[in-house]
């Protein structure tokens, strides 16, 4: 119980599919983690020690005991929080709990493997699923991720929150986890079938109580019949999930509760139900490192009215309906081997709460029985249910047979709902021919091979100027292609943007490259590619506007001089050394008549540039003013208000709440992450438009121009 009351840990990983991750390892250690080790504190200031979480692979997991108010007062960790930001932003840093990054682990996602996650949002289980997709840095990997989720709303969060991994190989749906439907693929024999996945992660939804640390809600909304009431719904989504499993196959199942309830006696009514043809995995080896519970074999159910019962018999037949025979330990619990399942306890790792279990699919369900494939529509029963099809196909209308001996009894699995269709209608996918008009400027343009997969590329729209270009991994067109005229998935995004229309006069081509896009289509890219060999080079090209062809060094300037006007990717590869491992990084460009231009956002830039080892918070002016204030509170009041509240807030008065306001800026980068770092921005003061002022000079060569807007909005804030 001490643990729980205690704030929970912030954490983060760094994306590891990526030439680029050990630079930015070594850049974190190096600039922030030393400061934080090596400095003196001041006597009201905290800094924590940053730790390594030692389970995960290659160092590319840390974790700090920091707190909102830590940060708001410390300038080393102003500095870090910032960093945290911008690299989140620009996807190379995901910010995520720590217990939370233990079921893709335990997944064993390789890139030929087909997976799907049925409770997907936020989505920062997803990216990690993502990053193992693409683990030997192949740009269009075999096979592909469809992340689902039922909230309509979540779905476009997943969106926001998976879209900077710049996935081709990656779907978002929107569906009932209970209901997933067959979706139609071709298969290795070139019939038309269901798919089974070879990976499924079952994040299932639960009562939460694992998050007390995190939402303090929590401790006054939390009671014992929240988890009976999800009991029904979380096996319904395992027992679909089981079901478009393929043999040999392996299922997660996670929730972040401690209770029995959701968690054991879920697992062993699933594995009684399914006679042998699924067992649990062995997993306690898997993650050197990380202390675990084994799973409990034991546990009672209260009802709403608070009474205990340790079986069924001991249930009043009204609560019935409330509280199930599979809530309860089965007879045969130690043949079900239920210790296989882990458990994290907050106060082993200084964690929060979780659940894991690992099944394989060894053989065929058995209420499922071989019949041919059925088409889409037809395959859904009276009750609401989706025929399961592939290789096992399910008669819509056969279910579980109830069956009584001298065991327990087994009762029917909840019957399946009806699925409700929501939100917002989302366009179409059309894919672009290779005989389009548009296609031929392209392709001469970039040169681009003639293994470029053109029949991936898809718009959105059938008519008119296409705007935009994006491309899809064969296998996620496939499945496009085959449910579009059942329109039984419901697809929120998927693609990656790699072309935009840019009607310039004077250039060969209507469309020019897209930086989320660059990754996969530079491949393919025989001209237009540019090397750069000098840091120098990329510095002018990411900190000034439209610098002047001779600002180049020579051996870039000759390239440009060749090069016709237009959209090009400049390539930068340092040489490996000790101190800095190799990475590349791609940069998209425009050249002009006498100028170019980089074409990177702000958050990429700034990631470019500290792999470059350039200091970018000199850059951002918005970022140094704020430790501008917080050196001139230090100054003014000797100390920063200690931990009573009385002086938090005169320290807050004399600072002003515009500091505030612009941390609070910052913060929105981090829209539906797990966790929460930074100060609430208050409304009474509208610095955002400074933000945007300075965003639009900050890269610029005027250094006049920045000065004055600062002291400008520094003035308007005082007179606020």
């Amino acid at each position: 119980m001490e643990a729980l009351r205690k704030p929970l840990p912030t954490s983060f990983r760094i994306t590891g599919y990526t030439s680029q991750a050990k630079a930015l390892l070594g850049i974190i250690k190096s600039q922030f983690f030393s400061e934080l080790l090596s400095r003196r504190p001041e006597p009201d200031e905290e800094l924590p020690k940053p730790s390594c979480l030692p389970w995960y692979p290659e160092e590319l997991a840390w974790q700090l005991d920091m707190h909102r108010a830590m940060i708001r007062k410390s300038v080393p960790l102003q500095k870090l929080h910032h960093f945290l930001v911008t690299e989140t932003e620009s996807g190379n840093i995901s910010r995520q709990e720590t217990v939370s990054m233990i079921p893709p682990l335990l997944l064993n996602v390789k890139p030929q493997h087909k997976v799907l996650d049925m409770c997907a949002a936020p989505g920062s289980k997803t990216a990690q699923l993502i990053e193992m997709l693409h683990a030997d840095n192949t740009a269009v990997p075999e096979g592909f991720i469809v992340a689902n989720d039922s909230d309509n709303k979540r779905c476009y969060l997943l969106v926001h929150q998976t879209k900077r991994l710049q996935s081709p190989s990656f779907m978002i749906t929107n569906q009932d986890a209970s209901h997933m439907p067959n979706i139609q693929v071709t298969q290795k024999n070139g019939q038309i079938g269901s798919l089974l996945y070879d990976r499924i992660l079952c994040d299932v939804p639960c009562s939460g109580d694992g998050t007390l640390r995190k939402n303090i809600d929590m401790w006054t909304k939390w009671t014992p019949q929240n988890s009976n009431n999800l009991h029904s719904l979380q096996m319904r989504i395992l027992r679909r999930g089981l079901e478009l499993l393929e043999i040999e196959g392996r299922l997660v199942y996670s929730t972040c509760s401690l209770n029995p309830v959701e968690n054991e006696a879920v697992i062993a009514a699933m594995l009684n139900t399914c006679e042998g043809s699924v067992k649990l995995a062995d997993i306690s080896d898997r993650l050197p490192g990380l202390k675990t519970e084994a799973g409990v074999k034991k546990w009672k159910i209260m009802s709403k009215q608070r009474d205990w019962y340790s079986s069924i018999d001991e249930v009043p037949e009204k609560l019935h309906t409330q509280i199930r025979q599979s809530m309860f330990p089965p007879s045969n619990i130690e043949d079900l081997h239920i210790d296989k399942c882990i458990r994290i306890l907050p106060h082993r790792q200084n964690t929060g709460g979780f659940f894991v279990a690992v099944l394989q699919k060894t053989a065929r369900l058995p209420w499922m029985s071989v019949k041919q494939p059925k088409p889409l529509l037809a395959a859904v029963a009276e009750d609401g249910q989706v025929g399961q099809g592939g290789e096992e196909e399910k008669d819509g209308e056969e279910g579980e047979e109830e069956k009584e001996g001298a065991g327990d009894k087994k009762e029917r699995s909840p019957p399946l709902k009806k699925m409700r269709w929501g939100g917002y209608k989302e366009d179409p996918y059309f894919f672009l021919e290779e005989t389009d008009v548009i296609w031929q400027p392209i392709k001469d343009f970039y040169d681009l091979d003639p293994s470029f997969p053109v029949n991936c590329l898809m718009t959105r729209c059938s008519e008119g100027k296409k705007r935009h270009l994006y491309i899809a991994s064969p296998a996620i067109k496939d499945i496009l292609v085959n449910n579009e005229k059942a329109q039984r998935v419901k697809v929120i995004n998927t693609g990656v943007k790699i072309l935009s229309r840019s009607d310039k006069k004077g250039v060969d081509c209507d469309f020019r490259l897209c930086q989320e896009g660059v990754r996969t289509l530079l491949p393919f890219m025989r001209k237009r590619r540019l090397q750069i060999t000098d840091m120098e080079d990329v510095k002018t090209l990411l900190t000034q506007e439209n610098p002047f062809l001779y600002r180049m060094t020579s051996l870039l300037h000759a390239q440009l001089k060749e090069t016709t006007t237009g959209s090009l990717v400049f390539i930068y590869s340092p040489l490996e050394s000790e101190e800095s491992p190799s990475f590349t990084v791609e940069m998209v460009g425009w050249k002009g008549k006498v100028s170019v231009r980089s074409f990177v956002p702000k958050d990429t830039r700034m990631h470019i540039l500290r792999l470059c080892g350039m200091d970018v918070s000199s850059i951002d002016a918005a970022f140094q003013l704020k430790l501008e204030k917080i050196e001139e509170k230090r100054k003014a009041d000797g100390k920063y208000g200690g931990h009573e509240e009385e002086d938090e807030t005169k320290s807050n008065e004399a600072t002003g709440e515009d500091e505030e306001k612009m941390a609070g800026i910052e913060e929105k980068a981090f829209g539906g992450g797990d966790i929460e770092i930074g100060i609430e921005a208050k409304e009474d003061l509208d610095l955002e438009k400074m933000d945007n002022a300075v965003d639009e000079a900050s890269y610029s060569n005027g250094a006049e121009k920045l000065e004055k807007i600062i002291d400008d909005n520094k003035l308007a804030t005082e007179q606020s």
